[in-house]
C-alpha cells in the first residue's frame, strides 16, 4: 500500500547553496564518477537526494565500494582491481554481523586505520600543521604532520616493546590534547583496541568503563583545565591504576599538575610501572612506522554507553567500518578536504571524538580544545576559530542556545571568513538556534544539525553540501544508511512521529559488544523492537522537500524514544516542549518527565516540567502562567505540565546531555543505577527532595 507523503515545511529555507557551491562540492564529483560507472545513474543531479540515496541503499555492494575508491583508501593490494573479496556477504537481512549468515563487510581486505590517517596528501607538507591545540589561555601548542608520525611511530615502538600487539587493549584517561590523538593513533597501529575516558570522570566510572576491557596499557594525563584553572587528577589516576591489575604500564603526561605527580611513584597499585610521557618515548626517537594490515572488522576501539542506567555496555567497533563511514560523512555530507580546519567540541569520552580524529584521513588539520566553552567568556571558541581559520565548526544544540541566551553574536567580533559550516549535534536543535546561527554567526554559513550516536560511531542522518536547509529539520539521511519511521504498529509512517530505524546492514554497526559472547545484550540493546530492523532509540518524522532538481528527505528528531511522554495517552517528544519553554529569557534549561501514580484501575500520570533558571531569575507566578499559555498556544493541551518547578541544577552525562532518564527515575523514588555516569549527579537531590512531587 503506497504512503502518504512525508511532512513538507512551508517556510522558506534558512540557507541555500550557491551554484559553485553546488558544482565545486566533493559529492559533486562523487556523483560525476557514479554515472560514468553506473549507467541506471545517468542523468542524476546532485540535489536529487532521494533518488542518491535510494540507489545508494539499494546497491550496497556499489555505493561502499565506490566510496572506498573516491577517498583512496590504503590497504593490501591484491590481484585485480579490488583489495577484497567481496564487498558485502550474508545479504541485506538487518541481523548483528556475528550471527550466523548475518552481514560481513569487505572480507579478505586488510587495513590499518591509523596508516590511513597517517598517509600523505597532496598539498599538504611534512612541515604543516595537524593538530592545533587550544584551552581556555589560548592556544597551546601544535603538532606538524611530520611530528605526529614520529611521535606515533615512537610512542607504538615503546608499547610494541611492552608486548602490546593485536587485540591488546590501551586505554587512555586524558583530556582532549595531541597525546591523546597520538596515543590512539600507536595503539591503532599496532592493531591494538582503544578506549579513552575524559579526565573529569570520577575514578569509579573509568573503572567501570576500562575494567570490563582489561588494558594493558594506561596513558593519562595529569591535569587538565576547566573553570579557568588545572583541575589535579593524579589522585584520580592512582585510584584508577589500583583497580586495573591488567596493566603492564602506565603513562603520565604532565599537563601541570599542582603535585606534580608526586601522588603517583614510580608504580601503580598493580604493580605496573610509571613512566612519564617524554621519558617512554625518547628511546624510540626516529623508529620507523608499523602498521598491522588486519581484517576490515578488526578491532579498533571500545566505545561505552552512558551507563545510567546500570554498567556501561562495552560497544565494539571495526577499523574498517569506523574507517569508511567516517571519510564517507566527512568527504561527501560535510564537505571537507585537505588543508582544511576541522574542529568539534568534545571530550574524549564521547563518539564524536573518534569522529574527529578520522578528519586525518582527509589530510584535515584537527583543533583540538581542552576546557569550558564559555570560559573566559561566551567567546573563546569563536576567538579561536577565527585565528585557526577554522572552516568546519561543530558543537552541541545546548551550546547554541547558551550562546543565544548570552547575547553572544559572534558575527559582530571575529572575521569568520574559513568558515563553511557549523555542526550541532548531542540532542535536536530548536528551531530558533538556525536563525541565531544565520543571523548570528555569520550570514551564509551553511548549518547541519546531525544525529546518530555511539552505537554507530557516526550518524544516521546528518548535512549535505548542495541542497537547503530548513529551519528544525536534519539536511539529509545518510547515504548508504537504509533510515525509516515506524509507527506502533511497525509499519512505516510518515506525516507524524515514531521509532527511528534502519532496515539493511552498513558498515559500522558494531562487530560486538565486550564480554557478550553469545551477543545476547546485543541483539537485546537493538534487534527486539521488531524482527529485522535496528531500533536506534530515537522518536523521529520524516520531512520532504521537492525541487526542480529533484527530492530531499529529511528527518526531525523529537527526542529519546525511551524518554517521550504519554500524558492522556497523547505520545509526545520532549525536544519540541523544550523549544517552546527555552523561548521564556528567564529559563537556561528544561527537563521534563511524567510522573505515574498509584497502580492499576487507579493509575494517574501528570507531566512535570523542571526549569534552570538564569542566576538572580525567579519562577514567578506570573512567569509559570506565561509558560503555560505559551505551551498551549504553540502545542496542544497535553503538553502543559502539572508541575512546573525551579531548580539550581539538572542532571547531565559527561557528554553534556541532560539525563531525563535519570530524573525520571528519581521522581519515581527508584536508584539511578550508576551516579558515576552523571558529570553533576548531585544535582539528583534538587528533584529527589522537591516537595512539591509528593503532594
Amino acid at each position: 500500500m503506497p504512503l502518504d507523503p512525508p511532512t513538507a515545511s512551508s517556510a522558506a529555507p534558512v540557507w541555500v547553496p550557491t551554484d559553485a557551491e553546488v558544482t565545486g562540492s566533493r559529492l559533486a564529483a562523487f556523483v560525476a564518477g557514479l554515472m560514468a560507472a553506473h549507467p541506471e545513474l545517468d542523468g542524476l543531479d546532485v540535489r536529487d537526494h532521494d533518488r542518491l540515496h535510494a540507489w545508494s541503499v539499494a546497491r550496497p555492494e556499489a555505493f561502499w565500494a565506490a566510496v572506498w575508491r573516491h577517498v583512496e583508501l590504503v590497504a593490501d593490494e591484491r590481484p585485480g582491481d579490488d583489495p577484497w573479496d567481496a564487498v558485502l556477504t550474508g545479504g541485506a537481512r538487518m541481523v548483528p554481523p556475528g550471527d550466523p549468515g548475518g552481514p560481513r563487510w569487505f572480507p579478505g581486505a586488510r587495513l590499518n586505520y591509523a596508516e590511513n590517517l597517517l598517509r600523505p596528501h597532496l598539498g599538504v607538507a611534512d612541515d604543516d600543521e595537524a593538530l592545533v591545540w587550544w584551552t581556555e589561555r589560548g592556544r597551546e601548542r601544535a603538532v606538524t604532520w611530520g611530528g605526529l608520525r614520529a611521535q606515533v611511530a615512537a610512542l607504538a615502538a615503546a608499547l610494541a616493546a611492552d608486548g602490546v600487539g593485536p587485540g591488546d587493549r590501551v586505554a587512555g584517561y586524558l583530556p582532549n590534547a595531541p597525546e591523546a590523538v597520538v596515543a590512539m593513533l600507536a595503539a591503532a597501529s599496532l592493531g591494538a583496541v582503544w578506549s579513552s575516558c575524559s579526565p573529569d570522570f570520577g575514578a569509579a566510572g573509568v573503572v567501570d568503563r576500562l575494567g570490563q576491557i582489561a588494558p594493558a596499557v594506561l596513558v593519562a594525563g595529569d591535569a587538565y583545565r576547566h573553570g579557568g584553572r588545572a583541575h589535579d587528577v593524579t589522585g584520580k589516576v592512582a585510584e584508577v591504576c589500583a583497580q586495573l591489575p591488567s596493566l603492564r604500564r602506565v603513562v603520565v603526561v604532565p599537563y601541570g599538575a599542582a603535585s606534580g605527580g608526586a601522588t603517583l611513584g614510580t608504580a601503580s597499585g598493580a604493580g605496573a610501572p610509571i613512566t612519564a610521557w617524554d621519558d617512554y618515548l625518547a628511546p624510540h626517537a626516529g623508529a620507523g612506522p608499523r602498521f598491522a594490515r588486519l581484517p576490515f572488522d578488526h578491532p579498533l576501539a571500545v566505545l561505552y554507553s552512558s551507563g545510567t542506567t546500570g554498567l556501561p555496555k562495552g560497544i565494539v567497533h571495526g577499523a574498517g567500518g569506523t574507517l569508511l563511514q567516517h571519510v564517507k560523512e566527512l568527504a561527501l555530507h560535510t564537505d571537507l578536504r585537505a588543508g582544511d580546519r576541522l574542529f568539534y567540541f568534545t571530550t574524549c569520552g564521547w563518539m564524536m571524538w573518534n569522529w574527529l580524529c578520522s578528519g586525518l584521513a582527509l589530510g584535515c588539520t584537527l583543533v583540538l580544545y581542552d576546557g569550558h566553552p564559555m570560559q573566559p567568556d561566551p567567546l573563546v571558541l569563536w576567538r579561536m576559530a577565527e585565528a585557526e581559520r577554522v572552516a568546519v565548526f561543530g558543537t552541541s544544540a545546548r551550546y547554541l542556545a547558551l550562546l543565544e541566551k548570552e547575547g553572544a553574536r559572534p558575527a559582530e567580533s571575529f572575521a569568520l571568513g574559513a568558515l563553511r559550516a557549523v555542526l550541532s549535534t548531542g540532542s535536536p536543535l530548536a528551531p530558533e538556534s538556525y536563525d541565531f546561527v544565520s543571523d548570528g554567526v555569520k550570514p551564509g554559513v551553511r548549518l547541519s544539525s546531525i544525529s546518530g550516536g555511539t552505537d554507530i560511531v557516526s550518524c544516521f542522518a546528518l548535512g549535505h553540501p548542495a541542497l537547503p536547509v530548513w529551519r528544525g529539520e536534519l539536511q539529509a539521511l545518510g547515504l548508504g544508511m537504509a533510515v525509516d519511521v515506524l509507527g506502533e504498529d511497525g509499519e512505516p509512517v510518515r506525516g507524524a512521529p515514531g521509532e527511528l530505524v534502519c532496515t539493511r546492514p552498513f558498515p559500522s554497526m558494531p562487530v560486538a559488544f565486550w564480554n557478550d559472547p553469545d551477543g545476547v545484550r546485543y541483539r537485546a540493546a537493538y534487534f527486539e523492537h521488531a524482527p529485522g530492523v535496528w531500533r536506534h532509540g530515537d522518536w523521529a518524522e520524516l520531512t520532504a522537500h521537492a525541487s526542480p532538481h529533484g527530492g530531499q528527505t529529511g528527518l526531525v528528531i523529537h527526542g529519546r524514544s525511551d524518554a517521550t511522554l504519554n500524558p492522556g495517552g497523547v505520545r509526545i517528544g520532549t525536544a519540541e516542549l523544550y523549544r517552546v519553554v527555552e523561548q521564556e529569557p528567564a529559563v537556561v534549561e528544561a527537563l521534563a518527565v511524567e510522573q505515574v501514580l498509584g497502580v492499576g484501575v487507579d493509575q494517574t500520570s501528570r507531566l512535570v516540567l523542571f526549569v534552570r533558571l538564569r542566576d538572580g531569575a525567579a519562577l514567578t507566578p506570573a512567569m509559570e502562567r506565561g509558560l503555560r499559555d505559551r505551551i498551549r498556544a504553540a502545542l496542544t493541551p497535553h503538553h502543559v505540565p502539572r508541575f512546573i518547578l525551579a531548580v539550581p541544577d539538572l542532571p547531565r552525562t559527561r557528554n553534556g546531555k541532560l539525563s531525563e532518564i535519570a530524573v525520571r527515575e528519581t521522581v519515581h523514588g527508584r536508584p539511578v543505577r550508576n551516579l558515576d555516569a552523571l558529570a553533576n549527579p548531585e544535582a539528583l537531590a534538587h528533584v529527589r527532595d522537591h516537595p512539591r512531587l509528593r503532594a
